[in-house]
C-alpha cells in the first residue's frame, strides 16, 4: 500500500513536469528523445508494482532522475539557466548541467540495479555486487553514448540540441566518467540506507 501511493505521488508529479516541460520547449524533437525514458518508465513501474514493488529510496531516486530528464528537455542540456549560474560561479568553459544529467544517469541506476541484482538475482551483497553495479551502470552509460551516435547518423546537425556536446571532442568519455563517479557516489553513501529499506520490505 505505501509503495503504490508513492507510485501515485511520483506519477502525479511526473504528469504536471511534463505538461510543464513541453509546453514549449526549446526544441521539441529534442524534448521528445530526453523524455522517453520518463514516458517509459512510468508505464513500467505500474505494470510491475504489484509484483516487484520498489523500496521508497529507489523510487523516489527514479522520480528526482524524471524531472531532471524532463527539465533538460525543455531548455537543452546546453541551455540550462542553473548551469550557466554555476558556469559562472565556478568560471566554467561549458553549462555543466549535462555533467550533472550523466552524474544522475549512474547514480540513480546504481540503487535500482543494486535492488534487482539482490531481489530479483540472488546476489549476496559484498564487493563483488557492488563491482557489477559499476559495471552495469558503466553498461547503461554506453547504451546511451550508442543512441546518441545513432541520433547523430541519422539527423545530423538536427541532433546537436540532444547531443549537448558544447563543442567538447571528450564529451563521450566525460559522460561515461560521470555516470561512473555518480554510481560511486551512491553506493558509498546509500548503501546502508539501501539495506535497511530492503529489509524492512522483506518483513
Amino acid at each position: 500500500m505505501m509503495a503504490r501511493r508513492g507510485l501515485t505521488a511520483l506519477s502525479l508529479v511526473w504528469l504536471a513536469a511534463l505538461a510543464a516541460s513541453g509546453w514549449q520547449p526549446y526544441d521539441r524533437a529534442t524534448w521528445w528523445m530526453e523524455v522517453a525514458p520518463v514516458l517509459i518508465a512510468l508505464p513500467v513501474l505500474w505494470v510491475t508494482a504489484r509484483r516487484f514493488p520498489l523500496t521508497g529510496l529507489a523510487l523516489a531516486l527514479i522520480g528526482f532522475h524524471g524531472l531532471v530528464l524532463m527539465l533538460g528537455g525543455a531548455y537543452t542540456y546546453a541551455r540550462m539557466p542553473i548551469g550557466f549560474e554555476v558556469q559562472e560561479w565556478f568560471d566554467l568553459a561549458r553549462n555543466p548541467y549535462d555533467r550533472f544529467g550523466h552524474l544522475m544517469q549512474g547514480f540513480v541506476p546504481a540503487i535500482v540495479l543494486r535492488e534487482l541484482l539482490i531481489r530479483g538475482g540472488g546476489l549476496h551483497r559484498g564487493a563483488l555486487l557492488q563491482v557489477l553495479v559499476l559495471a552495469c551502470c558503466l553498461a547503461v552509460s554506453a547504451t546511451y553514448e550508442l543512441i546518441e551516435f545513432g541520433a547523430a547518423m541519422m539527423l545530423g546537425q538536427g541532433a546537436d540540441e540532444f547531443l549537448g556536446t558544447q563543442g567538447d571532442p571528450w564529451d563521450t568519455q566525460w559522460d561515461m566518467l560521470m555516470c561512473l563517479v555518480g554510481a560511486t557516489i551512491a553506493l558509498i553513501a546509500l548503501t546502508g540506507l539501501h539495506n535497511r529499506q530492503l529489509g524492512a520490505l522483506r518483513r
